[in-house]
C-alpha cells in the first residue's frame, strides 16, 4: 500500500452540480445517483463547494419555513473545504481521513477536480485496513455522543429519549435524568 496513489483508487467522475442549483435538485440529484454528496463546479470544472446529505437536512431542520428550491447549494456549502492531491499515498490521505475525521474528500490538482475519494472506495481497494475504519467510526460516534451529553448538561431542555419511558420527545431535567412532560408530572 505504501506506494498506492489516491488517484489510483479514487472515482474519477464525481456527481457534481452548478453553483445555482438550489436543495431540492440537490436532494433529487443526490437520491438519483444514489451518492452521500455532491461537488459544486463552476463550467471549468473547478471546486467551489462541497454539499453531503448532511447539509440538506441541517437546512430542513434550522430553515423549516422555507422552500428549498429557494436555497442555493452554495449559500450551504462549508467555507472551507478540505482537498488530497492525486499525487499522495493512499496511507497519508487515510491519516488524513482519521485526524479531520472525514470519510470523502475531493481531489484537486492547480484547481482543477480530477475527482473524489471515500472511505468507501479505500475499503473496495484495501478492505484489510477494514479495522482501522471500523475505529475511526468508532471514535466519531463517541465523539458525538459527548457532544449531545454536553449539549444535554448545558440546556434545562433538550430533545432525545427519555430516561424513564423510553419515549421520544422534549425533554426536561428531573431529579437528575432527562424525562419527557409525562413522566415528570407521574414521578
Amino acid at each position: 500500500m505504501g506506494s498506492v496513489l489516491v488517484s489510483d483508487v479514487m472515482t474519477r467522475e464525481p456527481v457534481t452540480i452548478g453553483p445555482d442549483a438550489n436543495l431540492l435538485e440537490c436532494a433529487k440529484k443526490l437520491i438519483r445517483k444514489g451518492v452521500g454528496s455532491l461537488i459544486i463546479t463552476d463550467d471549468k470544472n473547478h471546486l467551489l463547494g462541497f454539499i453531503s446529505q448532511r447539509d440538506i437536512l441541517w437546512a430542513i431542520v434550522k430553515k423549516p419555513k422555507i422552500d428549498l428550491s429557494k436555497i442555493k447549494a452554495i449559500n450551504i456549502s462549508p467555507k472551507k473545504i478540505s482537498i488530497l492531491n492525486p499525487d499522495i499515498i493512499l496511507k497519508d490521505a487515510i491519516n488524513k481521513m482519521n485526524n479531520l475525521k472525514f470519510d470523502r474528500f475531493p481531489v484537486v490538482k492547480n484547481g482543477e477536480l480530477l475527482g473524489i475519494i471515500t472511505a468507501k472506495d479505500i475499503l473496495n481497494f484495501h478492505p484489510e485496513i477494514y479495522p482501522e475504519m471500523e475505529e475511526f467510526a468508532n471514535i466519531r460516534e463517541e465523539q458525538e455522543k459527548l457532544k449531545r451529553i454536553m449539549q444535554s448538561k448545558e440546556s434545562d431542555f433538550s430533545e432525545g429519549v427519555c430516561e424513564s419511558c423510553g419515549g421520544r420527545d422534549v425533554l426536561s431535567r428531573f431529579n437528575g435524568m432527562m424525562v419527557c412532560e409525562s413522566c415528570k408530572n407521574s414521578i
